[in-house]
This record gives C-alpha cells, sequence and structure tokens, in this order.
C-alpha cells in the first residue's frame, strides 16, 4: 500500500478518520505504524495528501487527515479488452488501475470462454476490489470505469465508433500490422484480444471501425504482459 485510500464513509470529522479491517491491518502488520507517524493518504475520487496518526488499538486507527494535492494525471487511454480468464482479470484491473487506466471495456469475442461471463470475478464489488488494490499500489485516488460488453459485434458496430472517435484507434494484434506507435500526442483507443488473439473476423471489424493494427514484434505476449507493454510503448 503506497497510498492510503479513504472513503467519505471513513471520516468522523471533517479532518479526522477512523480505520478498521484490512487498512488497519496493513499500517499494524506492514507499516508497524506509531503515535505521531504520517503516511500518504488520499480520498477516494478526490485529493492526496497526509496522514498522521493520532492513536492505535487493535480494533481501530484514528488519523488527522490534510488532503491538498491533485491525483496523478489520468493515462488518455480507452482500454478495450477481450474478457480474460478470471483469475488473470484481477490482476489486470490492478495493472490498469496502477498504471492510470480511467475507461475499461471488457467484451466478448470468439475465443472468450462463455462460463467467463458467469465468474464472481465480474460483479461489481469484486471489481472494485481489485481497481482499489490498483489505486494504491499507483498512488492515484480516482477510481476507473469499467463496462461490460457481452455481444461484440452491436459494441464494436454501434458504441466503439463514438467511443473511438476523438483520437488515435489500435488494435494489438499477434499476427501483422506495423510496429506500435510511441509517444502518443493524444487520446488513444487501444482494443486487446485474448489469448491468441481476436480471430480474423474481429480485426477486419475493428479496422472497419477506424482501428490500426499494431504489433509488438515476433514475441506473442500474454494479455497481462502485452497491457503495460503497449502502454508503456504509447506512453513513454
Amino acid at each position: 500500500m503506497n497510498l492510503l485510500l479513504l472513503e467519505p464513509g471513513d471520516f468522523s470529522s471533517d479532518n479526522r478518520v477512523v480505520l478498521t479491517g484490512r487498512r488497519l491491518k496493513h499500517l499494524q502488520q506492514v507499516h508497524q505504524i506509531r503515535a505521531g507517524d504520517t503516511l500518504k493518504a488520499g480520498l477516494l475520487n478526490g485529493r492526496k495528501g497526509t496522514a498522521t496518526l493520532l492513536s492505535l488499538s487493535d480494533q481501530t486507527a484514528e488519523l488527522e487527515v490534510s488532503l491538498i494535492c491533485n491525483p496523478p494525471l489520468p493515462l488518455p487511454v480507452t482500454l478495450v479488452l477481450a474478457l480474460p480468464r478470471p483469475k488473470m482479470l484481477r490482476r489486470i484491473l490492478q495493472t490498469i488501475a496502477t498504471m492510470g487506466v480511467k475507461q475499461l471495456y471488457l467484451v466478448n469475442s470468439w475465443r472468450v470462454e462463455k462460463s467467463y461471463w458467469q465468474s464472481p470475478c465480474l460483479t461489481l464489488p469484486a471489481i472494485r476490489e481489485q481497481l482499489i488494490l490498483g489505486l494504491e499500489q499507483g498512488g492515484d485516488t480516482i477510481l476507473p470505469e469499467v463496462h461490460l460488453e457481452t455481444r461484440f459485434k452491436p459494441f464494436v458496430e454501434d458504441k466503439l465508433p463514438a467511443i473511438a472517435a476523438a483520437g488515435l484507434a489500435l488494435v494489438a494484434h499477434p499476427y501483422g500490422g506495423i510496429p506500435c506507435p510511441t509517444g502518443a500526442s493524444g487520446p488513444v483507443t487501444l482494443a486487446i484480444g485474448p489469448e491468441g488473439g481476436f480471430i480474423d473476423y474481429e480485426v477486419d471489424r475493428l479496422q472497419a471501425t477506424g482501428f490500426q493494427s499494431v504489433t509488438l514484434g515476433e514475441r506473442i505476449l500474454r494479455v497481462e504482459t502485452a497491457i503495460p507493454a503497449i502502454l508503456a510503448r504509447i506512453f513513454p
């Protein structure tokens, strides 16, 4: 936890919070915090600053907070991602939150197993939990928005053109395409397929919507590796 992320319900007054549960245990066991110690803190979807421990017991921690700084700027990217395996999804949600992605569309694809859409990982509390962990890691406060799109063709034809209209539109594909560009100067919509990539029909539909097929080279990466690799290349 590189940032103590607070929520409105934690506040007992304008500048004091009382913590229990997971965050309390982390302060006790990892930070081994003592009265007077100061941590980096932030309000979910709000500002950042510091929190100073006033008192600590086995059940609660009371801290005084001063939140005067803006959170990091978001990446100007919208990520369109074929729904990955549930175990991988948890890691990916943390990764995108850590890296500053604020718009994520999880979409269906021919290679996406139908059972994935029934996973408990897709409940709103489960998604939020992983995003919170990613924000704590990256020192950010702004919660990403996650959209679930279970039908590929209607999404690509009816919604995606408006989503991608503001800037560069790229689809990462392991079998062909131009080298992935670097140093994007404006908004980017990035589509990444499942393990094995989008099928040809899906790539064709994306290209018909204005997406350019790009590649990172000869090596084929796992989705959870491809995401940070491509984002780091586009936004160095």
